[in-house]
């Protein structure tokens, strides 16, 4: 969606994008001219060619009546393989999570109305965490859209529902904008900022026949940096007697960890990421010192001590800190709407993260610095062992939990984090060495999202590990899941952390609210048969050593595993600080 409106024309009962966008991107126009070498297909099949042109393997779906046509042609597919969830969330949880380990866009598949609602939260989830997915939305008949007649799944205006939590979305009219409609979003999907985009197709389009051309897929260029801006900040950098680097996401999606680290070589200059940038460069690194994350540890600290800072790739939303006068900020994004907002950058510089970066390295090895002799000692390895200090006295316990699940797994496994206490310290505490990968659901901080997300991660994830942390609360939005690990043998490992309640809630009763609980606490299953119902191997443990061992022996199994953990209430990070 691009925030001007520009896209949009009226039409009858409702909207519809022109799609310019796509004109400009292809050079086509939208209603190509009969050729007789384009060949007669349904929107169907014409929905099917376009995305194995575009190297979908997989796709995530529900059935229902509105896109059964859909589902027929995906039977015809050698390329893609459909996995039918139990819940519409989760087919788009397991995008996002197949997207950020494939590195490639992942496709959900729903009805429309109750369909498409609910898998909003999981599409704005990978709005916040930048995460290219394709919500493809099945629609009543194009000739009902708008007229209210309570058709089923009927709902008006759904293209303005997901305004806000996609980057660009459109509904299509005809059988051959079809494979117009998916290029331009693969497009969308995979420049600029990769977001979640959403299309929706008619049932009677999806059932017509018409004359389409399937469009090839295409490679786009990063975009480049300013050289002017990059010399700049080469030269602040160069001249800079404490220098600090602060990454985020956006250094994961552009694979620029070799740049980052190069950088922060030559400047020894400490790094500092968000928990959206775990793995970037691994945290053995001697210039790493870790996780700024809800206002614990040391950043400000050394934020408030370094003269430049060389930002890339995150909106800078460091907890407490604010730029002083006499620090440069040098602001490294691909999206100008966050190099806009007023963070106190001195010098902005719009490009991809590994290209912005790149330029820069340059610059300073023209300069010199990789040859300069730095006299004030490193700062890094004394801020990551007070880092490291902070959490062991503030956390204890919470930290035998998190180095158990460090301790069982090997370097390249991925790991989810939920909204539970021990997914919380993980950001902070959970090490990502080379050839990890650590996924949490960023600022939009869904309960129930780390299980799903795991499911669509183990797709993409083949052999190696996938560790779901579920609070006990987060895990019961999906446990019907379970079957869907079965059935396709989607062999991850998930971890209930059970405190009988929704645990951060119950805290702050306790501790703001004296005691007055109500609402936070709840019932749960017994786990083990729970799993058992499903064909599930699963176990119990209570000590973090106990921990190591279940899911060292779970994770060698060649099947899904549930491992659950009894806790009792305790601080989250967020609250610790709030005391």
């Amino acid at each position: 969606m691009e925030h001007d409106g520009g896209l949009y024309g009226p039409e009858p009962g409702g909207h519809r994008m022109r799609l310019l966008a796509s004109y400009n991107a292809v050079g086509r126009p939208l209603n190509p001219k009969k050729d007789v070498n384009m060949p007669e297909m349904t929107g169907a099949e014409a929905l099917r060619r376009s995305l194995e042109a575009e190297g979908v393997d997989t796709v995530f779906a529900l059935p229902g009546v509105q896109i059964m046509a859909a589902f027929d042609a995906l039977r015809d597919s050698q390329a893609i393989r459909l996995i039918s969830t139990r819940h519409e969330q989760t087919t788009a949880y397991m995008a996002d999570g197949y997207a950020r380990v494939a590195r490639k866009p992942g496709v959900a598949l729903v009805v429309p109305g109750p369909g498409a609602l609910n898998a909003s939260a999981a599409i704005g989830t990978a709005y916040a965490a930048s995460s290219p997915v394709l919500l493809i939305s099945g629609q009543i008949p194009s000739g009902s859209i708008g007229k209210g007649e309570g058709q089923l799944h009927e709902i008006e205006e759904q293209l303005d529902v997901f305004k806000p939590i996609v980057k660009w979305n459109t509904r299509v009219a005809s059988v051959s904008e079809i494979p117009i409609a998916i290029h331009e979003a693969f497009r969308q999907m995979t420049t600029g900022r990769p977001r979640p985009v959403e299309v929706e197709i008619p049932s009677d389009i999806l059932a017509a026949t018409g004359e389409v051309d399937i469009l090839e897929a295409e490679l786009y260029p990063v975009e480049q940096p300013d050289g002017d801006a990059v010399a700049l900040a080469a030269e602040a950098l160069a001249q800079s007697g404490r220098p600090a680097i602060v990454i985020g996401g956006g250094t994961l999606r552009a694979d620029a960890g070799a740049e980052v680290a190069e950088i922060a070589e030559m400047l020894d200059a400490p790094i500092v990421g968000t928990q959206q940038a775990k793995g970037v460069v691994p945290a053995d690194h001697p210039q790493y010192v870790g996780v700024h994350y809800a206002g614990v540890g040391v950043s400000d600290e050394l934020l408030s001590g370094s003269d430049v800072i060389l930002v890339a790739g995150t909106r800078f939303m460091v907890p407490g800190f604010k730029a002083a006068r006499h620090q440069t900020i040098i602001k490294i994004d691909i999206d100008q709407r966050e190099l806009d907002k007023d963070h106190g950058t001195s010098i902005a510089i719009k490009a991809d993260a590994k290209a912005g970066l790149a330029a820069i390295a340059r610059a300073l090895r023209e300069r010199g610095v990789e040859q300069t002799c730095r006299t004030q000692g490193s700062r890094a390895p004394a801020f990551a062992a007070q880092q490291r200090e902070f959490l062991d006295n503030a956390a204890p316990e919470q930290m035998a939990w998190v180095n158990a699940v460090r301790k069982a797994t090997d370097d390249d496994a991925v790991v989810i984090s939920g909204m539970t206490n021990i997914g919380y310290w993980s950001h902070l505490a959970y090490d990502v060495r080379a050839g990890g990968e650590f996924i949490t659901s960023g600022y939009f901080g869904n309960l129930g999202f780390s299980f799903p997300t795991a499911l669509g991660a183990k797709v993409a994830a083949g052999d190696r590990a996938v560790v779901a942390l579920c609070g006990d609360g987060g895990f019961m939005y999906s446990p019907q899941e379970l079957a869907t690990a079965k059935q396709y043998g989607i062999n991850l490992v998930v971890i209930v952390f059970d405190n009988g309640a929704f645990g951060a809630s119950r805290w702050d009763q306790q501790h703001r609210y004296d005691d007055r609980e109500i609402g936070t606490e709840f019932f749960n299953p017994d786990w083990d048969t729970l799993a058992a119902a499903f064909g599930i191997r699963s176990r119990g443990v209570d000590t973090p050593d106990g921990l190591q061992t279940a899911l060292r022996e779970a994770v060698a199994a060649d099947e899904p595993s549930l491992i659950h953990v009894r806790l009792p209430i305790m601080a989250p990070p967020f609250q610790l600080v709030a005391q």
